[in-house]
């Protein structure tokens, strides 16, 4: 008789409605779960490991139990065929932003340690971060719509609607119809599969739709660390299965 394999899911102790709804998907399915502080790790006793909690501490929290985090590399939407970006994005450094091109969209490549927004100036940022510190710059566009899909294996298996012209689409529910849905998952597919772009098994992709241009890739992000939003939480466990995989020095 075949042996189940023991799954334990590791997410932090800070209550976030993201984190309990996985918590209560994962417990459905009769995995384990840890919560850790910080990083600060437990003996963990199972077959296999699926991680998902803040990007400040999970790849920390991932190396100490001999696994890493499936991500793409800082560059993948500057890289990204104009096609599906359809703006200019740019990868460099806090200190080399051209302020007089201001006001300009500005981002943290693959964290969240500073607000992903539209400055008028960068000064601020500036006083609170390093000069080299890792930066996307683009120039701004209007968003009607954005949708995160959760990914794997180059197919949306669960997305939903976050920003509707710069307001949470929580306030609505996630609401949004059959054919805004399927040209999102439409869209996110065509890239996914389109062998010039490189993405790992595992991945969140936002896209949506940019005013007088149609549809675009917003950002790449790590499964293990994204919100779901309206998303279905079992099927976004699906995903986060092999966005944590085992430690491979040689990529290193």
């Amino acid at each position: 008789m075949r042996q189940q394999t023991k799954t334990t899911l590791i997410v932090s102790t800070r209550q976030t409605e993201d984190n309990q709804l996985i918590w209560r998907a994962a417990i459905q399915r009769g995995w384990s779960v840890e919560r850790v502080k910080g990083i600060r790790v437990p003996q963990i006793d199972g077959d296999q490991i699926v991680v998902y909690m803040e990007s400040l501490f999970a790849p920390t929290v991932a190396r100490q139990l001999g696994l890493e985090l499936v991500a793409t590399p800082e560059s993948w939407l500057p890289d990204l065929p104009e096609e599906y970006r359809r703006r200019e994005v740019r990868l460099t450094t806090l200190g080399e932003v051209p302020k007089e091109q201001c006001p300009l969209f500005v981002k943290p490549p693959n964290e969240k340690s500073f607000s992903a927004r539209v400055y008028d100036d960068i000064e601020q940022l500036l006083k609170d971060y390093q000069p080299e510190t890792a930066v996307l710059i683009a120039s701004p566009v209007e968003w009607i719509a954005e949708f995160r899909c959760f990914c794997l294996d180059s197919r949306v298996r669960t997305l939903s609607p976050y920003l509707r012209n710069g307001q949470l689409s929580k306030l609505d529910g996630f609401a949004a119809t059959y054919d805004e849905l399927e040209d999102a998952r439409e869209f996110a597919e065509r890239v996914l599969r389109d062998k010039r772009v490189e993405v790992p098994r595992a991945i969140v992709l936002d896209v949506g739709t940019i005013a007088d241009q149609g549809w675009a890739v917003v950002e790449a992000n790590a499964a293990w660390g994204s919100g779901i939003y309206g998303c279905e939480p079992n099927k976004v466990l699906n995903v986060l299965e092999h966005a944590t995989v085992e430690y491979d020095e040689r990529s290193h």
